[in-house]
């Protein structure tokens, strides 16, 4: 028997350049995650990457806040996947 769960509203929104360091392909490092959500586990989230929607789940760096991951069909839609270039991020919901 499986359990929904409930997504809970949120808004969140930051700016922060794209980032590549090989834990993941390509991510963002999402500012003071830990104190916002008050966990440093996986936490999954759906929202807007420069307005275009997405789900996520975002990993604890194990120094405190998240990294974004960001996939290359997300990358092609808003035309960035550069390193250093920035993006605007509104998370709108926790999933987890």
């Amino acid at each position: 028997m499986s359990t929904a769960k409930t997504a809970h509203p949120i808004d969140l929104e930051f700016t922060a350049p794209i980032e590549k360091n090989g834990a993941f392909a390509t991510f963002l490092t999402v500012p003071n995650s830990a104190e916002y959500f008050g966990t440093r586990r996986a936490i999954k989230v759906s929202g807007t990457v420069d307005g275009h929607p997405f789900d996520a789940t975002l990993m604890p760096s194990g120094s405190g806040p998240h990294w974004m991951p960001m996939r290359a069909a997300m990358c092609k839609q808003i035309g960035k996947a550069e390193a250093g270039v920035e993006v605007t991020v509104r998370l709108q919901q926790r999933l987890s």
